[in-house]
């Protein structure tokens, strides 16, 4: 049964009812003395081959990513600039990072341009989703609501109504259709009264009227407790000292009225606030968690919609300010009721004026009332709060205890005892674990001594760890909260790991990879492996220099010119695949363009040797029988299709020397 114009409508016929991340620990720069050994800086030779003009989506992945870490926004969204005129796929990532990376150098307009295709690549993701403020709500709503919690019908629920609980000193205060006498028109149900039960171990003993001069034979419902116990703010009909009063078209009002609390321990001193009317309602208030703000809802001149929230300020003796509408971010055309403050000032209450689940449902305004207390310009983001408090049908006065984490909302959903029930629930503790190690991205092999620093969403740093010698770390976390933990090292890049802990309880296994940005060389090294260059690749029976190839020669050119006492022997290699004897002579002329290429390019010849090696030197098993073609893969047979640039000697020493 669907009883919301009955009463919580409250007139009945009456219409209402990257930033950029705080980086704190930088790679250390390599000292100029590096004495018996030379070391390589990795990304001061991409930007050394990036600013002669040299271009490839992965030498400018990585020379941004050498700046975002650092935090040089500027250089970061430079260089990750340059990234988004390739026409290689890219990483989605890399289009937040751009983003949070020109907002840090206050450019938005083009910060939101890239956020909005960081959106469309990866419509799933949170931080899109909150940018675009998504109009798909259903999937947000899901995406929040609580699957675990099944809400509890309580046991002092009647087949009538039963609705809006607070808690007073040991039990609860609510509304309720159950006293019998007159019944009211609109749903040929009594009047509603306030009701009081104590808790028990059990659930809740004997249900009792309010003591005192509270209750009348009209409704009276949503009672509010100042902090000192001394008032109590409630709604009732417009029915003051025995008068039953009307608007001009014969409907009457909802109107709040103020209690004071007797020596025995009754309620009496019944005060009208000085804002009622016979025009308008004003009803279901609630208080702040210091007594000085009452929050209401009504259909007062200024309203928006149906009825609206408005705030009050409360003076020392009891009495009223004048109200204030809380705007048009908490207001619609529709209906906003019910509203509650918990003790963090939060705002909760019910709309159907913004996207939901069907009927009333419950909204949250994080920390409204010190918003309103700093006298912001009423703009108050909202959220709907989800399953289970909210459903197809009508769901309204939500309470909250922040300490106990117990819960009490009213509706009429299917399945209840009656028109309207009392539904409660405890919040589960819920508690996240990140664990995870630090490793070589290369090798795999644990990285000790590295540091490891939990962020929040924001960037804030919460916790910094130093891992031991089995390179592994964990946080407990919150959950439903975004963070993000990264991982650094002096002579490493830093790697990060950004995530949205879920809603129920569960551990979550972080592998943060670093990659060698500082690397000791020594004599018989190959600077192949040292700067990534997996193979110098030629056109089909070529041996000209290509112009990717000649990207991947520029690093090499780099070093060489840093360490001039350095020489280098190149060597190339090809597959099985093809005639022997041919693949060693077309392997040679290679060797011997890339070792031209280094000559053209400044390098003193006497520096450089080079020779081909055709297929005798293979790295795995892909050899071709002479009859018969190799089983091999085609990634298997491009692990011997490779370049190698070994150091023959350095600083004086040779690879013979090391051998």
């Amino acid at each position: 049964m669907r009883t919301i114009s009955r009463y919580i409508s409250l007139v009945c016929a009456g219409m209402f009812a990257l930033t950029s991340f705080a980086q704190n620990g930088k790679i250390k720069s390599v000292e100029d003395d590096y004495r018996d050994f030379a070391y390589v800086k990795t990304s001061e030779v991409l930007l050394e081959v990036a600013n002669k003009g040299y271009k490839s989506a992965e030498l400018f992945q990585k020379l941004a990513n050498s700046y975002y870490f650092r935090n040089d926004m500027e250089n970061a969204a430079k260089w990750y600039g340059e990234l988004m005129t390739m026409n290689d796929v890219i990483d989605p990532e890399y289009y937040f990072r751009y983003a949070l990376a020109l907002k840090g150098i206050e450019d938005y307009k083009e910060s939101d341009k890239w956020m909005k295709k960081f959106n469309e690549l990866k419509p799933d993701d949170m931080r899109g989703k909150a940018f675009l403020s998504s109009v798909d709500y259903k999937s947000n709503i899901e995406e929040i609501s609580r699957d675990d919690i099944e809400p509890y019908n309580l046991e002092i629920n009647t087949e009538l109504s039963d609705f809006g609980v607070t808690e007073y000193e040991n039990g609860i205060v609510f509304s309720s259709s159950r006293g019998g006498g007159r019944k009211y028109r609109w749903n040929e149900e009594p009047y509603l009264d306030l009701y009081s039960a104590e808790k028990t171990e059990s659930g809740f003993g004997e249900v009792k009227e309010i003591q005192g001069k509270v209750n009348t034979k009209y409704h009276e419902s949503s009672a509010v407790f100042s902090p000192n116990g001394k008032y109590m703010f409630f709604t009732r009909n417009n029915f003051f000292r025995l008068k039953y009063k009307e608007d001009g078209t014969g409907i009457n009002r909802l109107q709040l009225y103020r209690a004071t609390l007797s020596e025995d321990g009754t309620w009496d001193e019944i005060h009208k606030v000085h804002f009622n009317s016979e025009d308008y309602s004003v009803a279901h208030p609630t208080l702040n968690v210091t007594g000085t703000r009452l929050y209401f809802a009504s259909d007062m001149p200024g309203t928006y919609g149906q009825s609206d929230i408005f705030v009050v300020d409360v003076n020392d003796d009891g009495t009223l300010g004048e109200p204030e509408n809380l705007g048009a971010s908490i207001n619609t055309e529709g209906q906003e009721t019910f509203p509650f403050m918990d003790t963090s000032g939060n705002l909760f209450y019910s709309s159907t004026g913004f996207p939901g689940l069907g009927g009333l449902d419950v909204f949250k305004s994080e920390e409204l009332d010190q918003k309103v207390d700093k006298g912001s310009n009423r703009n108050y983001p909202i959220q709907n709060v989800g399953k289970p408090v909210n459903s197809s049908a009508d769901d309204f006065g939500y309470y909250e205890n922040l300490v106990t984490k117990r819960v009490y909302f009213s509706s009429n959903r299917e399945g209840g005892k009656g028109s309207d029930d009392i539904y409660t629930f405890e919040v589960p503790e819920c508690e996240q674990l990140v664990v995870g190690t630090v490793q070589d991205k290369k090798t795999d092999e644990l990285i000790p001594n590295a540091t490891v620093i939990l962020f929040d969403g924001e960037g804030k740093e919460i916790e910094r760890k130093t891992v031991g010698e089995d390179a592994a770390f964990e946080f407990k976390l919150e959950c439903e909260t975004e963070y993000l933990v990264r991982g650094e090292k002096e002579t490493y890049l830093s790697d990060e790991k950004r995530f949205t802990t879920p809603k129920k309880k569960q551990d979550l296994q972080l592998q943060l990879l670093l990659e060698k940005d500082v690397q000791e060389i020594s004599p018989c090294d190959d600077l192949a492996k040292i700067l990534d260059i997996p193979i110098i690749y030629f056109d089909f029976d070529k041996s000209n220099i290509r112009y990717d190839a000649e990207i991947e020669l520029q690093k090499v050119l780099a070093v060489l010119n840093k360490y001039p006492t350095m020489n280098i022997d190149i060597r190339s290699h090809t597959d099985c695949r093809g005639p022997a004897d041919y693949n060693e002579k077309l392997s040679d002329r290679r060797a011997k363009s890339t070792r031209q290429y280094l000559i053209d390019n400044g390098i003193a010849a006497e520096r450089l040797t080079a020779k081909g090696y055709g297929e005798s030197q293979l790295v795995n098993d892909c050899g071709c029988e002479p009859t018969n073609e190799s089983s091999c893969s085609e990634e298997e047979h491009q692990l011997n299709r490779r370049s190698e640039f070994i150091i023959t000697s350095i600083n004086g020493k040779s690879c013979d020397d090391k051998e």
